[in-house]
């Protein structure tokens, strides 16, 4: 009882030194204080540290965006003054990008192939709704997605080729996607080539180029989906604006060379040069892909047979529907009812280089023919001379060897 009713006491050393008497109850009261504040100091420890962590792991993938990277002295990151040249197969789109690879300060290269392919698959994700929300349940928001392909776009143009002040790439169905790209590079510029869709036709049929969805046997269904792909890309370039993408006519670019060169180097502020109007003096610069159709073509100085090769050579029944099955035409202003339109007067420039070409190849034919004649007339002396060996002496076959060979006539 006494102990019961005796206050149990304790003496505890103040922060001054002094002893302070406290009871059992205050001293139960402080330590559970006490408890409570160590316990907050872990968890307020805890989450700090997590926190700094997860700063640290983002840190890199921000740096690695958008901070400038660099390879053979050339800076390069998401800001920098891209150039997409694209349009349909067969639109003028590899001697765009090869007169630009004439220029001194500009690299286009070889189709990559695959950043079409990216960007397809980019946005087949975000067509489908259930698509869109597992990727958001994986933590692969837009955002990381964006990053990602920004990224692997700018290695892949940066990479593949030489290092240049400007670069560019040429994969003619990139511009399907002017609006993202311009999103994520958006100090880019586009160019976007226009060619007469039944030229264009004609070319992909009879040069057999392989397009994923097109009967490439049939003008209908080519010229059908060339309008329809070529609405796709025209409606994303007026909407990003004349500033950002600009329309050329594959017409005027081989008509008017230096006008054209001189108005597309001034939409992407860059010094035009002489080099552009003479690319095929140029080749051993260019890089150019063995398995691209055009390939052949870019080699010889700009030519003017490509403009009317397609008269004469669409359907009748295609012609008559052309109106209702590629309305593209008359949007971009070829006349659909006009089978054999003209597209304007070359300039002398090309005019020259036209006959040069013509006179090169007279030459050539001139050439063939007497080599031709040449190997003929070896041919026909070494079996005259096979014939009769076994009947004449060593004497006898050595001078109808040298007779064979004087016989031969002289290139020249």
């Amino acid at each position: 009882m006494l102990l019961n009713t005796t206050i149990k006491t304790f003496y505890v050393k103040s922060i001054f030194g002094r002893k302070s008497r406290m009871t059992w109850r205050s001293s139960t009261l402080v330590k559970l204080t006490l408890i409570l504040l160590w316990t907050v100091s872990l968890y307020g420890t805890y989450f700090y540290a997590a926190e700094k962590s997860m700063l640290k792991e983002e840190t890199p993938v921000q740096r690695y965006v958008n901070e400038p990277k660099k390879v053979n002295g050339i800076h390069y990151d998401r800001f920098m003054p891209l150039i997409f040249v694209g349009g349909m197969p067969r639109s003028g789109t590899t001697l765009m990008r090869t007169m630009l690879d004439a220029h001194p300060q500009v690299r286009c290269g070889q189709e990559t192939r695959v950043i079409p392919r990216v960007l397809g698959l980019r946005a087949s994700w975000f067509k489908s709704s259930k698509e869109r929300v597992r990727l958001k349940e994986a933590g692969v928001t837009e955002d990381v997605i964006n990053e990602a392909i920004t990224q692997f776009i700018l290695e892949v143009i940066v990479k593949h080729g030489k290092p240049a002040p400007y670069l560019c790439n040429k994969d003619p169905f990139t511009l399907k996607s002017i609006e993202y790209l311009f999103k994520i590079f958006p100090n880019c510029r586009f160019i976007f080539m226009i060619r007469d869709g039944r030229a264009t036709t004609h070319s992909i049929i009879t040069r057999k180029v392989t397009i994923s969805g097109f009967n490439v046997e049939s003008y209908r269904d080519v010229i059908t989906k060339w309008s329809n792909a070529m609405d796709t890309m025209y409606q994303q370039c007026i909407r990003v604006g004349d500033s950002v993408c600009m329309m050329v006519r594959y017409e005027n670019l081989v008509l008017h060379p230096m006008q054209e060169t001189k108005r597309i180097m001034k939409f992407l502020d860059i010094s035009w040069d002489e080099s552009m109007l003479n690319h095929e003096k140029h080749m051993l610069n260019i890089s150019l892909s063995s398995v691209e159709r055009s390939t052949d073509q870019v080699r010889k100085p700009l030519y003017l047979d490509a403009l009317t090769s397609w008269f004469g050579k669409i359907p009748l029944d295609v012609q008559r529907d052309l109106a209702r099955i590629a309305p593209m035409l008359d949007k971009l202003g070829y006349d659909p009812r006009n089978m054999r339109p003209s597209y304007g007067t070359p300039d002398e420039f090309v005019l020259n280089k036209a006959r040069k070409l013509n006179n090169l190849n007279y030459i050539s034919v001139i050439e063939f023919v007497t080599i031709t004649l040449c190997v003929y007339q070896i041919l026909k002396r070494l079996r005259d001379y096979c014939c009769c060996y076994g009947s004449k002496s060593p004497t006898t076959a050595a001078d109808s060897t040298k007779k064979v060979v004087s016989a031969v006539p002289p290139l020249y």
